[in-house]
């Protein structure tokens, strides 16, 4: 057995970040924590900004802590984060300002005005993206209508990820993954959409070219070296930077009968192609395309997952009770079956608020017995997130003719074996769930294969599942599921119409 190979993955989230360290021993892969920190948007005078510097700040942190850990430098860094937002930077290289969270208001109704440029069927024909208001397009189309000065100076516009590679080592590029996140970036040219962004009156002089998964980018700058303590520099990869893509590349055994689900907060279900779907009946199923390691790419259907049962969580803390985890699936178990059944992506359930309100609003308004007791409550929320995984499902199966047996469950959602079980016997298929730090085991697996030691992304996967036990739920039949599908699929045909 080698001596263990050291690569540092920098995971960012939308609520917190952190900085892991990735051995690679020539057979198996494994994680150690060096930091973790809080993330979030920062509210000043009715705009939500993200204090980059501060996460520049805390990686620095975490690769000092490396430093402390292992003495000497890493392999390689490479960084994954969420999509759609970005920085730009000034002829200069410096950084305009803090970049703009996906939760400013700045895009409240900004898609409508750009349809009437470039029509929405056109826009997803070309990019496979789903309208969302926070994707970068509409960020930007919303700088254009304002005339926000900062885009007259602006010379590059770099991706959070292609952000701090950038503060790592200074190159101005945008990964594959993280630039089809965009709504900008067009897969059959493998470029962006410079005839739509002219239309929409987007400069694209501010746009870098982009590089695909496993490129090495640069080696990180002295500055950050000596700032961090380390004496030798080491390789900036761009490996999947979009953490979903990241989170999909370590799933071992994904193939053309297997569809994967990366669950918490929110879920993502879709299967890895090698070509995007646009079709028309893609973009009314409400699935969107975005680029997956080896120039793949994800066909997927964004689903409100755990949110909505945390956002209870949180209203009964404030009203003064406490619960864990254990204790609220245990009082779903204990509830009556089938009882109320919501939409997860339901307008109703997308901002924060009284979500227990919302919950019982929406059972009333659509007939229903709504949910009383905490156990109610939980078991309505799982239950209807399993269905919700049921209808991506055979949406899928539709749009791909493929035969899915196999739903493989990645990130913290997995770690619940009651919704694992329940989305088995939802589905009527086999649920694989693990592993739960995907995304980092992905960002390190990525790294090992783009210096050499891994032949490719499939040698990769292999030993990610040598390196995991991976948990099995096989579907038990049961009374009741055929009906909740059934009132599940009526739900939806209400609410198209």
């Amino acid at each position: 057995m080698q001596e263990a190979m050291k690569f540092v993955a920098v995971d960012l989230g939308a609520s917190s970040g952190r900085v892991v360290a990735g051995l690679w021993d020539g057979r198996r892969f494994s994680l150690e924590e060096l930091h973790r920190f809080g993330n979030g948007g920062v509210s000043v005078r009715g705009s939500v900004d993200w204090d980059v510097l501060r996460i520049w700040s805390e990686i620095q942190s975490g690769l000092m802590k490396y430093k402390a850990r292992f003495g000497d430098s890493p392999a390689g860094i490479g960084v994954d984060a969420w999509g759609v937002d970005f920085g730009l930077l000034d002829k200069r290289g410096r950084l305009l300002g803090n970049p703009s969270c996906y939760r400013d208001p700045r895009t409240n109704g900004i898609p409508e005005k750009v349809f009437a440029r470039v029509s929405e069927a056109e826009i997803f024909a070309a990019t496979g993206v789903q309208t969302m208001q926070i994707n970068t397009l509409y960020q930007l189309a919303s700088m254009v209508m304002a005339d926000d000065p900062k885009l007259d100076v602006a010379e590059t516009l770099l991706m959070i990820p292609d952000l701090v590679n950038y503060f790592f080592g200074g190159e101005k590029s945008v990964e594959y993954t993280e630039a089809s996140t965009t709504q900008m970036y067009r897969f059959g040219t493998k470029d962006w959409d410079r005839e739509m962004l002219r239309r929409v009156g987007i400069p694209e002089r501010i746009l870098p070219g982009v590089v695909m998964t496993g490129t090495v980018l640069s080696t990180v700058g002295r500055d950050v070296l000596d700032m961090c303590g380390l004496a030798r520099t080491f390789p900036v990869i761009a490996v999947a930077s979009h953490d979903t893509a990241s989170a999909v590349a370590s799933i071992p055994n994904l193939d053309g009968r297997s569809a994967f689900i990366s669950s918490g907060t929110w879920s993502l279900m879709g299967v890895e192609l090698d070509a995007p779907v646009t079709s028309e009946r893609a973009r009314a199923l409400n699935f969107t395309n975005e680029g997956g390691c080896g120039g793949s790419t994800l066909l997927m259907r964004n689903i409100t997952g755990l949110w909505i049962l945390q956002e209870c969580v949180r209203r009964w803390e404030k009203d003064g009770t406490r619960c864990g985890w254990d204790e609220l699936i245990a009082a779903a178990k204990a509830a009556e079956a089938f009882r109320s059944v919501i939409l997860p992506n339901a307008d109703e359930f997308g901002a924060p608020g009284n979500m227990l309100e919302a919950v019982r609003g929406y059972c009333w308004t659509s007939g229903q017995v709504a949910p009383e007791t905490m156990g109610e409550f939980a078991r309505c929320c799982f239950e209807s997130l399993s269905l919700a995984y049921w209808s991506a499902l055979e949406a899928l199966r539709d749009l791909t003719g493929r035969d899915i047996r196999t739903l493989r469950v990645v990130g913290g959602g997995c770690l619940n074996t009651f919704l694992c079980q329940m989305t088995a016997d939802a589905c009527g298929c086999e649920v694989v769930s693990g592993p739960a730090e995907a995304s980092a085991l992905g960002n390190v697996m990525l790294q090992a294969v783009a210096t050499g030691q891994l032949p490719d992304v499939a040698a990769g996967r292999a030993s990610i599942g040598e390196s995991l036990e991976c948990v099995t739920y096989e579907p038990h039949g049961g009374d009741g599921w055929a009906d909740a599908r059934g009132r599940y699929g009526r739900l939806e045909k209400a609410s198209r119409g």
